[in-house]
């Protein structure tokens, strides 16, 4: 009798212990599913800094800007805007550590009072105090976007987007630059074309 009490005692243990390891790789993959979801958009390439300068030169930032930069990296786009300018920036990105080197970026540069970064999803993100949009995204992620740039964003808003345009949506102004053009687009009033 003593050794059927053991075998079912030892076949409940390796049952038991199954059905938790079974919960644990499920809820591995269920948190493997939710970073995927959170995936980046566009892969990350730090901006060259004279290429930062000339965006925010050709967007024409003042002091009385707010500057957001959708996937912002390490910060650097926002941070110049502040730096340079004097302008309020918002970074929105979706990698948290880069979002966590860009507050201190933004420290160590002094103007942490001026910005501020966001971990999020741009498609997501509240982006209508913006007056100037930095993007350095794929075509494809542009031409998404373009509804929400167009919806969310009131007219005259600069919108500079580094090497890729945004389909039928023509640009004001545009400028070669190392490894790339950037192009000028305004946010046209509900009457002009392109709305």
């Amino acid at each position: 009798m003593r050794r059927i009490d053991l075998g079912i005692t030892l076949v409940a243990a390796v049952i038991g212990a199954a059905a938790i390891g079974a919960v644990v790789i499920g809820a591995a993959m269920i948190g493997a599913g939710a970073l995927r979801a959170q995936k980046a958009d566009a892969p990350y390439i730090p901006t060259p800094p004279e290429t930062v300068s000339a965006m925010l030169k050709l967007a024409h930032v003042t002091a009385s800007d707010v500057v957001y930069d959708l996937g912002s990296g390490d910060g650097r786009i926002v941070i110049a805007a502040a730096k340079e300018y004097g302008a309020h920036g918002v970074g929105i990105e979706i990698d948290e550590s880069l979002v966590a080197l860009a507050k201190a970026n933004a420290e160590k540069a002094g103007v942490e009072k001026l910005v501020r970064f966001e971990h999020g999803d741009l498609f997501n993100a509240d982006i209508h105090d913006a007056t100037v949009v930095t993007l350095f995204l794929l075509s494809d992620v542009n031409l998404r976007l373009k509804p929400k740039l167009l919806r969310d964003l009131k007219p005259g808003t600069r919108v500079i987007s580094h090497t890729f345009q945004m389909g039928d949506w023509k640009p004001v102004d545009k400028v070669n630059v190392v490894g790339g053009i950037l192009y000028l687009l305004k946010v046209p009033t509900p009457a002009e074309p392109g709305r």
